[in-house]
C-alpha cells in the first residue's frame, strides 16, 4: 500500500467517522426525547409524540452542529493551537537542553528523508509519562509534541522509533481525519457541558408543582452526555487501532530497528503513559499511547490497542518481512556517498517510474542515512545559520543570487542595499560564497532546515522575507529554473505561516477537470530534460499516456508553451485533486523525466517541487549529474 493509498483510506475512514457521528446523534435526540417526556411528566401515559420528537430532534442537531462548527472553527490553525492547549512550548534550538538538541535532530533527520518541510516540536515539560503526537492539517504545516518524560526515559533509538511513528501519521493523512475527530466529537461533549450548566443553574420561583426543575433535567442532559462521551470514545477506538498498527509497522519500516520502538512499549508496560493536561480527553487519539487511564471496558473503549498485541505484531516480523519493507531503490555507495538511486551519474542503481511513486510519503533506511549524510555534507556555519533568524534570511537570499554572472549578482545586490541593511547583504555574499560550493542536491533541504526559523515569526515577517526573495529574482531581468523552483517551495512551506486559516479540499475528481494543468506541467518537465525537439516531444507524449483516459482526450504532438507563471497557475490547481489523480500525475511526471534513465540535478529539484507542492513528498534521493543545464520553457513570467 503506498502514500497514495493510505491517503484514499483516510478519506473513507472521514467517511465512516460521519456516519458514526450521525448513530451517535440518533442515539442522543432519542435520549433526550425521553427524558423530555418525564420532564413534561407526559410518561408513561404517552411514548410518542411527533410534535415534540420533531423540535427536540430540530434543537439536538442544531445544537450539536454549531458546537461542532465552532470547535472546528477553533482548530483551523492546525496542530501549533492543538499542542498550545496542552500546555507544549515550542522547542527553539538555542533555548534547547542537550536532550531537546538530540530530539530536534531527530526530527530534522526524518524530515529530510521524507521531503517534508521540518515540523515545528512542541515539549510537554510538565508530563512526566511517555508518550506524543503529530497534529495538523497536511505534512506541510505538521507539528510534534514530545513529553519531557519521552526525552528522560527514551534512548535515542527509542526516541526515533517514536518519532517514526509519528511521521507515519504525518505521511498517511491520519491528522487531517483526528482534527475533524477532534472537532465533531466536541458537538457531542457539549450536550454533557449544557447538562452541567443547567445543573448548576438555580431558577428563582420554580416549584417541584410546576414540573421537574431545571437542574434535574440538567442532570439528565449530563447523563446523556455521558453516553455521547462513550459514543466518542467507541468512535475514536473504531477510527484510531488500525492505524496505530500501521504506524508501529512504518516506524520499524523507516528505522529498520524493530527493537527501537518495542523497547517503548516495554518501558510502557512499566511506566506510564497519561497526561494531566485538561485537553488530553479530547486529543487522546492523537497521541503515541493511550494519554487516559480508563477504570473499566478498556479493551473496548481505549483508543490505542493493548501495548502486550502492539508488541507481538512487532515481534512477528521475521527477516523477510523487514526484507520486504526495504525500499525498492537500493543505493549503491560510490563516491562522497550522495548520489543514489539513477542511472547516468556515475556507478548508481537505475529506479523505474513505478519505484518514484512507491517513494512518495515513504521513508526508507537508506533515505534516512543519506538524510544524515546530506545534513553531515553541510559546512557548520550553514548548518548554524538556518536556526538563526538573520542568518536563514540571509541564506534564503543567498539562494536566490546568481552565482555564475558577477553582473547579474552585482544588479541584485544593488537592489537588495536599497531595502535591507549592510550587515545582512554581508552574510548573504559570505553564504553565497559557501552555498557556490555545495552539491546542488542540498539546496532543497537547505531550504526545509530553514522554515522552522521562519515559522517563529510573524506572518508579515514571513511576507516581508518571499517579497525580497523575490525582488531578488526579479533584478536579476529573468527567471531561471532554480528561481522558480525556489520561489514554490519556500512559498508553499511558508503558506501556513502566512494564512494559517487556509487549507486545500478536493474540487477535482476527474481528469477532464485538469487536463490542461497537467499538460502543461509535462510539458515543462519534458523541456527541462532534453535538448532534441523530438526527444522533446517523445518525453512529452511518455508521460501523457500514462494518465487516465488519455486515449478519449484532445492532446498536443507536441509540449504546449507556458511562462513560470501559467505552470504555477496550474500546480495550483492540481493541489485540489484527489489523491488516485495525484498519483497519477506524479507516475505521469516520473515517466516523462525517466525516459533517458537519467535525472538531471535540474530535472530532480523541478519533479521534487512539483510534487511536495501536490503534497506528495519525495525523499531526496534525486541526485545524478552536478550543474543545472539551461531550460527551455517558453516565455518567462
Amino acid at each position: 500500500m503506498n502514500f497514495f493509498e493510505h491517503q484514499d483510506i483516510a478519506r473513507q475512514n472521514t467517511q465512516k467517522l460521519i456516519g458514526l457521528f450521525a448513530l451517535s446523534i440518533a442515539v442522543m435526540v432519542v435520549a433526550i426525547y425521553i427524558a423530555m417526556l418525564f420532564v413534561l411528566r407526559m410518561a408513561p401515559r404517552i411514548w410518542w409524540h411527533s410534535g415534540l420528537f420533531f423540535w427536540v430532534a430540530t434543537l439536538t442537531i442544531i445544537a450539536i452542529a454549531l458546537a461542532s462548527t465552532y470547535k472546528i472553527f477553533c482548530l483551523r490553525e492546525g496542530g501549533s493551537m492543538i499542542a498550545q492547549q496542552l500546555g507544549g512550548q515550542l522547542l527553539i534550538p538555542e533555548m534547547a537542553d542537550e536532550q531537546g538538541r538530540q530530539l530536534l535532530n531527530i526530527v530534522e533527520e526524518m524530515a529530510i528523508a521524507s521531503g517534508i518541510s521540518v515540523p515545528a516540536v512542541y515539549l510537554l515539560e510538565s508530563e512526566s509519562g511517555i508518550n506524543a503526537f503529530a497534529a495538523g492539517f497536511t505534512p506541510n504545516d505538521a507539528v510534534i509534541g514530545v513529553t519531557r518524560g519521552s526525552l528522560q526515559h527514551l534512548n535515542r533509538d527509542e526516541l526515533q522509533g517514536v518519532i517514526g511513528h509519528e511521521f507515519s501519521h504525518i505521511l498517511n493523512g491520519d491528522m487531517r481525519l483526528n482534527l475533524r475527530l477532534m472537532g465533531l466529537l466536541h458537538g457531542i461533549l457539549f450536550i454533557y457541558l449544557a447538562g452541567e450548566f443547567l445543573w448548576r443553574w438555580r431558577v428563582r420561583g420554580s416549584s417541584e408543582e410546576k414540573g421537574l426543575p431545571l437542574w434535574a433535567f440538567g442532570l439528565a442532559l449530563m447523563a446523556i452526555g455521558s453516553i455521547g462521551l462513550l459514543c466518542g470514545r467507541l468512535i475514536k477506538a473504531a477510527v484510531s487501532r488500525q492505524r496505530e498498527f500501521l504506524a508501529d509497522a512504518s516506524a520499524v519500516q523507516f528505522t529498520r530497528n524493530p527493537l527501537g520502538i518495542t523497547g517503548v512499549f516495554v518501558k510502557l508496560q512499566q511506566m506510564d503513559s497519561r497526561l494531566i493536561a485538561p485537553g488530553a480527553e479530547a486529543a487522546s487519539h492523537m497521541f503515541f499511547g493511550n494519554a487516559l487511564k480508563l477504570e473499566f471496558w478498556e479493551d473496548m473503549f481505549a483508543t490505542h490497542p493493548p501495548l502486550t498485541e502492539r508488541i507481538r505484531r512487532i515481534g512477528s516480523l521475521n527477516p523477510q518481512d523487514l526484507a520486504k519493507m526495504r525500499s525498492p531503490m537500493r543505493h549503491q555507495s560510490h563516491g562522497d556517498g550522495l548520489a543514489m538511486g539513477f542511472a547516468g551519474g556515475g556507478n548508481h542503481t537505475a529506479i523505474t517510474p513505478e519505484q518514484i511513486v512507491n517513494q512518495v510519503g515513504s521513508v526508507a533506511p537508506e533515505h534516512f542515512a543519506h538524510a544524515q549524510a546530506l545534513l553531515a555534507q553541510l559546512p557548520e556555519s550553514l548548518r548554524m545559520g538556518v536556526k538563526e533568524q538573520q542568518s536563514a534570511t540571509a541564506i534564503a537570499f543567498a539562494l536566490a543570487l546568481e552565482l555564475e554572472n558577477s553582473e547579474i549578482q552585482e544588479r541584485q545586490i544593488t537592489w537588495l542595499k536599497q531595502v535591507q541593511p549592510p550587515e545582512l547583504i554581508e552574510k548573504t555574499l559570505e553564504f553565497s560564497n559557501e552555498i557556490n560550493q555545495l552539491d546542488p542536491s542540498l539546496r532543497l533541504p537547505l531550504v526545509d532546515l530553514m522554515i522552522p526559523t521562519f515559522r517563529q515569526t510573524s506572518a508579515k515577517e514571513c511576507q516581508r522575507l518571499c517579497k525580497c526573495v523575490q525582488g531578488i529574482i526579479i533584478a536579476r531581468g529573468s527567471l531561471s529554473l532554480w528561481n522558480f523552483v525556489l520561489q514554490l517551495v519556500l512559498w508553499h512551506r511558508l503558506e501556513p505561516c502566512i494564512n494559517p486559516t487556509a487549507h486545500t479540499t478536493v474540487e477535482f475528481t476527474s481528469i477532464d477537470q485538469i487536463w490542461s494543468d497537467s499538460i502543461l506541467v509535462l510539458s515543462a518537465l519534458a523541456r527541462v530534460g532534453q535538448t532534441q525537439p523530438d526527444e522533446i516531444a517523445y518525453a512529452f507524449r511518455s508521460g501523457v499516456f500514462r494518465l487516465p483516459g488519455a486515449g478519449q482526450q484532445e492532446t498536443p504532438d507536441t509540449p504546449v508553451n507556458g511562462s513560470f507563471t501559467d505552470i504555477k497557475k496550474s500546480i495550483d490547481r492540481l493541489r485540489l485533486a484527489t489523491p488516485k489523480l495525484k498519483q497519477a500525475l506524479v507516475d505521469a511526471c516520473a515517466h516523462t523525466v525517466l525516459l533517458d534513465n537519467k535525472v538531471t540535478p535540474s530535472e530532480a529539484d523541478l519533479l521534487r517541487a512539483i510534487a511536495m507542492t501536490l503534497d506528495c513528498p519525495i525523499p531526496p534521493f534525486l541526485n545524478s549529474q552536478r550543474g543545472f543545464p539551461k531550460a527551455k520553457l517558453g516565455a518567462r513570467g
